[in-house]
């Protein structure tokens, strides 16, 4: 059973999983079908799983394995361990932004001075990770996995904690900050740090891979769930210049963004944030199975079509907009650059 299986990761998931000889139940709130999955194999179910008597009715007597793609929060995990005698294991979509460093800098502390964490490279599931709490999302999706790990002996659960998601079906696809400076002419653009930040990105295919080995090889365990490339930005933009056959040129700031709207990529990071994966390749099994490069084409091709006739990004990704405000003030930029 796949709850949000028409979300971003869902739709592959689902597929690979059918594909695999699992008998899928797909639970989305509006039961829809997504044109990529098989004819056989998927069966198709309506449940907000906010609602807990309609989960339990979807799940019925039971499942071998429930993946959940959008829980989110304590109050999720114990609606799932509510259900563990109907459940045989779970696989968990958490998220890298758990991390702290051994300093107690996170995500949360980025905006402070001297407040974002210096994570070891690569980065490590023993890493420690922020105390649970109701704080923020890295402290929610903490919370989440602090009580799923703590019940693993009733409700053995695999937690894949993913980087920076990639894909077509995103709500907040980063790569259209050069995607639409692409699409409106901008030949120059900024870019802070030198252009050297790296935000390890995670493509929805290696994510359903990493689903699919777990779904096969319960157990209690929290693992990266990340691409075999962490590019830096410069070269995130060079290969989404390539897809859309463009030459731009960088203009690389040394140190943090020059404005608060200026040289601020969604990437834009002052130390890299890169994950091991030697752990699910020891524990699963886990090969990826595509690298960033090769899936732009299909996610740059999603992004313009959502922005096609003009629309505006703001109402394309309304979610982009309420995480990083305005990722386009084209004014400010060129009065830096004439400055």
């Amino acid at each position: 059973m796949v709850i949000g299986a028409t979300g971003q990761i869902g739709r592959v998931a689902v597929g690979a999983l059918a594909r695999d000889g699992w008998k899928v139940t797909a639970v989305s709130r509006g039961g829809d079908r997504d044109e990529g999955w098989p004819d056989e194999g998927v069966r198709i179910a309506s449940a907000d799983r906010a609602d807990d008597a309609a989960l339990s009715a979807a799940i019925g007597d039971g499942c071998d394995v429930l993946v959940d793609m959008v829980a989110y929060g304590p109050e999720h995990a114990r609606q799932l361990t509510g259900l563990a005698d109907r459940i045989g294991s779970a696989v968990v979509v958490s998220s890298v932004s758990v991390y702290e460093d051994d300093k107690g800098r996170n995500f949360d502390t980025q905006a402070e001075p001297d407040g974002f964490p210096e994570y070891p490279v690569p980065l490590p599931e023993s890493q420690r990770t922020v105390r649970p709490g109701e704080a923020s999302y890295s402290t929610r999706k903490a919370g989440l996995e602090r009580e799923l790990l703590a019940v693993g002996d009733r409700l053995p659960t695999t937690l894949l904690r993913a980087g920076a998601i990639h894909g077509p079906h995103c709500r907040t696809p980063r790569e259209l900050y050069f995607v639409k400076r692409n699409l409106d002419g901008r030949r120059r653009r900024v870019i802070a740090y030198g252009g050297e930040s790296r935000f390890h990105p995670a493509s929805v295919h290696n994510i359903a891979e990493l689903i699919r080995l777990a779904a096969a090889r319960p157990g209690t365990r929290a693992l990266n769930a990340v691409d075999p490339d962490a590019p830096k930005v410069t070269e995130i933009a060079a290969a989404i210049d390539a897809v859309m056959g463009v030459e731009t040129e960088n203009v690389l700031v040394d140190g943090p963004p020059p404005g608060p709207t200026v040289g601020d990529t969604p990437w834009s990071v002052p130390v890299p944030v890169v994950c091991d994966m030697s752990a699910a390749e020891r524990e699963l099994g886990y090969r990826p199975v595509v690298r960033y490069a090769k899936t732009l084409p299909d996610t740059v091709t999603w992004i313009e079509g959502q922005l096609a006739g003009g629309r505006d990004w703001r109402e394309a990704y309304p979610k982009m907009f309420q995480a990083y405000g305005d990722l386009f003030d084209y004014a400010a930029e060129d009065a830096w650059l004439k400055s």
